[in-house]
């Protein structure tokens, strides 16, 4: 158990049976009286945040969390085996943890996974991945300008907006933490 007074930012802390990240954390003293620990906590399971002030006196769960680092093997119906690199044990994860991030793996892709009391609940990829551009309208000489973009469809389906210049066969790096492009790798002119 954690006493308040432990309670600080990025400290992951359970209440009620549900891990929770502090994202902000105040010191309040007030002129007389207890004084405050003001937090906004984000739920690991669902995303929300909510705002929550504990009392000195107060006990805070330690959640039963750890990280694992796994390879990316295969696809099973709807879910995603992760093997153990040393161990070989393979972990199944379904689809609906793995959430957009499913556009952007690829085999043998490490990852981190975060499990809470034995159930995946989170995986990190890396930051950036790259993909090739199967689908997009023709770009030309001169199209230059900032922050103009079009849609183009990934290998994978994936759809993301790119500059004028991508063209059909260029690679791209994408930022998997948000899904948006980051630059152009290679360009698919045969030289």
């Amino acid at each position: 158990m954690y006493s308040a007074s432990d309670l600080r930012k990025g400290l992951k802390i359970e209440l009620e049976g549900v891990p929770y990240d502090i994202t902000e954390f105040q010191f309040v003293k007030p002129g007389k009286g207890q004084a405050m620990y003001k937090c906004r906590i984000r739920n690991l399971l669902t995303g929300g945040t909510q705002d929550r002030t504990f009392r000195e006196v107060e006990k805070i769960g330690k959640p039963d969390l750890f990280d694992q680092e796994l390879i990316f093997s295969y696809l099973h119906g709807d879910d995603f085996v992760f093997s153990d690199p040393e161990t070989y044990e393979e972990v199944h994860i379904h689809k609906d943890v793995m959430g957009d991030r499913k556009w952007f793996i690829v085999e043998d892709m490490r990852v981190s996974i975060l499990f809470h009391n034995g159930k995946a609940i989170d995986i990190q990829l890396p930051t950036f991945v790259e993909k090739k551009i199967v689908e997009t309208e023709p770009g030309f000489r001169g199209d230059t300008a900032t922050n103009v973009t079009k849609p183009a469809k990934l290998d994978n389906g994936y759809e993301i907006n790119v500059p004028l210049f991508i063209n059909v066969g260029d690679v791209v790096r994408v930022d998997t933490r948000t899904g948006d492009y980051s630059d152009r790798v290679s360009t698919g002119k045969k030289s």
